[in-house]
């Protein structure tokens, strides 16, 4: 997301959802209010906004999330409701909250689902550019198999009956009643969710989280911590630690049960496209030896993005990372140890990005990136990250010679209204022109 989210907010009183709102801004968010339907989609037309609140007690909650969503169309629009509908009619949200969720967890989950949609605005142009050159990208079946949950922690009635209603919810949950055992599972096999019983000692759960947190296969997993009460930690602190829910033993455990399966599948859906986008490395169309966009690829895909961009208004960034000079390349590149390390080095670069981000292989030194939803400082500020993790591995230089290291110069643009794909690499690569002089 930007440096300045903002999030569009329909209800008709203020009663509920103020606080949130207040909470939001605070932290640098920006919350605009509509009453009605008709104000909601005029606000829509007239403001980018990234994700929209929704007081589920507003007389249109039941079709408010399709209308605000057609009504931001061609960009994909989360939508949050929060509260209690009349009559419990189900208002088809990305995500539901029967109370009020404290800000701190309405950004980060916010932000989850903004960067979903991100992603699944990207996998269909991605399919479209494929299905140019004669190859399907199609998802991976979600349904094939039902939600894997594992609830960590001691035996507890309460914590017994939220794993029994996360059964009758139709997932397969599977039971570690010690932080070993919960990481035995975690590394035999995937699950969707995480629960993590925070009762009577919180040490347990902190612990299994703080570790699947520095984990790379584990971090994205979604951990929802299951207290006694909730005056028992700061949850403002818990929801920094990565937490992506936090519930208490005096909510119905159906209830608990509801936003960890939704959690779940949410999980199951990013993971399902993350490996459609992987698939395509071996479809023919790819870099043979990196597995990253050729040249032109990448060119007929940037178009595409780059029209999408604009309809959505959403920034658009591109960057560019040759290969720098240096005394110690000189013999790299003439025994030939360069060419033999670029394939690892292709293949970090596409470990680096994020899933819905396009990385190609321009020429035998050079990559570029296309992130979407990124404005140009943040293009850099990414690519240097990637260089810098880069520029930490050394690659054999060959007998009787020390491993070298490779370096990037990095330049960046932010696609500007109207520009062509041309000319926006012209200028990321003057930037790096600038870069390497400066």
């Amino acid at each position: 997301m930007g440096s300045d989210p903002r999030v569009l907010v329909v209800a008709e009183a203020d009663d509920l959802i103020q606080g949130l709102c207040d909470g939001l801004d605070r932290l640098g968010w920006v919350t605009v209010t509509a009453r009605s339907v008709e104000a909601a989609t005029a606000t829509l037309a007239d403001w980018p906004l990234d994700a929209a609140i929704i007081d589920a007690r507003h007389p249109d909650a039941a079709t408010l999330p399709d209308r605000l969503r057609q009504a931001a169309l061609p960009r994909r629009l989360p939508v949050v409701a929060v509260g209690t509908s009349h009559g419990s009619v189900p208002t088809d949200a990305d995500m539901e909250h029967a109370g009020v969720p404290h800000a701190a967890q309405a950004t980060l989950r916010i932000e989850q689902l903004v960067r979903a949609a991100i992603t699944e605005e990207e996998f269909a142009l991605r399919a479209q550019t494929f299905a140019l050159h004669a190859t399907e990208l199609r998802p991976v079946d979600t349904t094939g198999s039902p939600l894997r949950i594992l609830v960590a922690g001691p035996a507890d009635h309460r914590f017994i009956a939220l794993s029994n209603a996360l059964t009758q919810g139709g997932a397969e949950v599977v039971a570690a009643p010690t932080p070993y055992t919960a990481f035995d599972y975690l590394h035999e096999s995937a699950f969707d969710a995480a629960v993590l019983w925070g009762a009577p000692d919180h040490a347990p759960a902190l612990s299994i989280a703080s570790g699947m947190k520095r984990n790379t296969r584990l971090y994205h997993i979604p951990l929802t911590l299951y207290l006694r009460g909730a005056g028992e930690i700061d949850l403002a602190e818990l929801f920094h630690r990565g937490f992506a829910d936090v519930a208490t033993v005096d909510t119905p455990e159906a209830t608990t049960a509801g936003r960890v399966l939704a959690l779940a599948q949410a999980h199951r859906r990013q993971v399902a496209i993350r490996k459609a986008l992987e698939a395509a490395r071996g479809s023919g169309l790819m870099d043979p030896t990196t597995g990253l966009f050729t040249r032109d690829l990448f060119a007929a895909h940037l178009g595409r993005v780059a029209e999408a961009a604009r309809a959505r208004r959403r920034p658009l960034s591109v960057c560019v990372l040759k290969v720098a000079e240096g005394d110690s390349l000189t013999h790299a590149r003439a025994g030939g140890w360069l060419d033999r390390a670029m394939p690892q080095i292709g293949a970090m670069v596409s470990r680096l990005v994020r899933v819905e981000d396009t990385a190609a292989r321009l020429s035998p030194e050079v990559f570029a990136l296309a992130l979407p939803a990124t404005p140009g400082p943040a293009a850099r500020l990414a690519a240097e990250r990637i260089a810098a993790v880069i520029g930490c591995t050394a690659f054999d230089a060959g007998p009787d010679r020390p491993p070298f290291v490779v370096e990037f110069d990095i330049g960046a643009a932010e696609v500007a209204a109207g520009e062509s794909v041309a000319t926006v690499l012209e200028r990321a690569s003057a930037d790096l022109g600038r870069n390497r002089r400066n």
